[in-house]
């Protein structure tokens, strides 16, 4: 309790930033679970938040992250908004982009691209950083980029790819010293095991058969 209050009491702007985050994370999470494509406009918002509160902390991978973020979500919402079913809906017309799995034949292709992001990530780090966790910033940078890509596929595997990057940054920011924004982390982890098996329910049959 008095670590608690010891918070507050040395109360910072970042402190603020990480609190302002906490809620965005929330609201994001709730639409993302939903399924709704108002996630993107908080998408665009949060990236300002975090990316002050990353850089503060010497977390360059991440804060960089946040310039693709607001890019990937230009472009998650253009894929939900206008790339349609092909088949249609009744009658022919156009319905919103369904829910589906992630293809077998696309898995390795992105799991080398993931892999070189990774690399390269890290090596700009050692290189031109003073980064203190180039291995972990550079890993779950790399990691979220190819999450967002499938978020923006609307696979539902995007949430396992999800799952491994909360558990990692859970670790990560808790050792960083930014509580609020580790605790929306691990709540992200949990969150992510049923957002999977909520996104499988709204496949429609005609893909799972």
């Amino acid at each position: 309790m008095s670590a608690i209050l010891q918070y507050f009491a040395d109360f910072t702007m970042v402190k603020a930033i990480d609190m302002a985050g906490l809620v965005l994370g929330l609201v994001y999470l709730w639409l993302e679970f939903k399924a709704s494509i108002w996630l993107w406009l908080v998408s665009v918002i949060m990236p300002i938040v975090h990316g002050y509160l990353y850089w503060e902390r010497g977390l360059y991978a991440d804060f960089g992250m946040e310039v693709y973020y607001v890019l990937a979500a230009v472009y998650g919402y253009a894929m939900w908004r206008w790339a349609r079913n092909r088949d249609g809906g009744v009658g022919g017309e156009e319905v919103e982009r369904p829910i589906s799995h992630f293809p077998l034949r696309r898995v390795l292709p992105v799991a080398l691209v993931g892999l070189a992001l990774w690399a390269l990530i890290y090596w700009i780090l050692i290189t031109f950083t003073d980064s203190s966790v180039p291995l972990c910033d550079s890993f779950t940078t790399s990691l979220s980029m190819v999450a967002m890509w499938a978020l923006a596929q609307k696979y539902a595997e995007q949430w396992l790819l999800w799952l491994v990057v909360d558990l990692v940054c859970t670790v990560l920011y808790v050792y960083k010293q930014i509580p609020f924004t580790a605790c929306l982390y691990a709540f992200y982890t949990v969150m992510a095991v049923l957002g999977y098996r909520q996104w499988l329910r709204k496949i429609p049959a005609s893909q799972t058969a």
